[in-house]
C-alpha cells in the first residue's frame, strides 16, 4: 500500500490534535512532524518532503499562502498537494489560486474530512500516472521545439537535448555539439518538455534522462550524474532530487 506522507501546519493545539486524530485512522496515511509557523513549516519541508500538507491560512509570521507558494518554489520535481484550513470561509478563493486540493472549514466534519481524503487519492493517482507515462515515453517522440536562438528560430528534436541550465541572463540549451541561447526561462522550457524524459535534478538544472551515464554519491545526500556527452558532462542532483530520480528508474 503506497503510504501519503502527510504534514500538519496548524499552530493552534486542539484543531492539531484534530487533525491527528482523524488522519492516524487513515491506514495509507503516514504522519510527519507538525509545524506551528510558516517558517518552521518551510524548513519541515526541506527534511521531509511530504505528499501533502494540512495547512492552516491564519499562520504565524508567513502566512499559509504565503508559505505553500514559496514551498511550490522550493518543491524539485513536484510540489506536495495542499488541503488549506481555516475557520472562515473567505479565503476560499485566495486558497484556490496555488490549485488547493481541498478546502476544510473548522471544526471539522468526519464526512468532508474523507471527501478531501478521497480528493487526494485521485490527485496523487493522476500525478503516479502522469510520471510512469513520461517515463515510458523516454523521449521518442517526433515532436520538434521551437527554440529561439539570438536573432534565429532554431527548430530542435527534444531527444537532441542533453541538458539545461540558466546562466547570464540566458538558458543555455546543450546538445552534443551546440550550446543554444535562449531568452526563455528554464520553467518555459520544461513546459514545453512536457511528455518527454526530462528531470529537474536541481532548481537550475534540466535533464534529459536518456542521457545520462552513470550516477555517484556526493556528500549529504547529494550526487553527481555523468552524461554521455563527449565532455562527460558532470551535472548536481540534490539531495531532495535524488529520492526522486530513483524512483523513475524504478530503483
Amino acid at each position: 500500500m503506497m503510504k501519503i506522507h502527510t504534514m500538519i501546519a496548524e499552530d493552534e493545539q486542539l484543531a492539531r490534535e484534530e487533525l491527528i486524530y482523524l488522519l492516524e485512522k487513515e491506514k495509507d496515511v503516514k504522519l510527519l512532524p507538525s509545524a506551528e509557523t510558516g517558517e518552521q513549516l518551510i524548513e519541515l519541508y526541506k527534511e521531509n518532503e511530504p505528499d501533502v500538507i494540512f495547512l492552516d491560512v491564519h499562520m504565524p509570521g508567513i502566512r499559509g499562502v504565503a508559505a505553500a507558494k514559496k514551498i511550490i518554489e522550493l518543491a524539485y520535481l513536484k510540489a506536495p498537494l495542499f488541503v488549506f484550513t481555516t475557520a472562515y470561509d473567505e479565503y476560499a478563493v485566495e486558497a484556490f489560486e496555488i490549485e488547493a486540493v481541498d478546502y476544510m472549514l473548522k471544526p471539522y466534519d468526519t464526512d468532508r474530512f474523507q471527501t478531501a481524503m478521497n480528493r487526494i487519492r485521485k490527485r496523487m493517482q493522476q500525478l503516479e500516472s502522469k510520471e510512469e507515462q513520461v517515463s515510458n515515453q523516454g523521449g521518442t517522440s517526433s515532436t520538434k521545439l521551437l527554440i529561439d536562438n539570438d536573432d534565429r528560430t532554431i527548430v530542435l528534436s527534444p531527444d537532441a537535448i542533453y541538458y539545461a541550465v540558466p546562466h547570464k541572463r540566458v538558458l543555455e540549451i546543450h546538445t552534443e555539439d551546440n550550446v543554444i541561447h535562449s531568452k526563455m526561462t528554464l520553467q518555459e522550457l520544461e513546459k514545453k518538455l512536457q511528455g518527454h524524459a526530462f528531470f529537474r535534478t536541481h532548481r537550475s538544472y534540466l535533464v534529459n534522462l536518456n542521457h545520462i551515464q552513470e550516477i555517484t554519491p556526493w556528500f549529504n545526500g547529494a550526487s553527481n550524474i555523468t552524461l554521455r556527452d563527449k565532455k562527460q558532462t558532470s551535472i548536481p542532483v540534490s539531495r531532495t532530487a535524488r529520492k526522486h530520480l530513483f524512483d523513475l528508474f524504478g530503483s
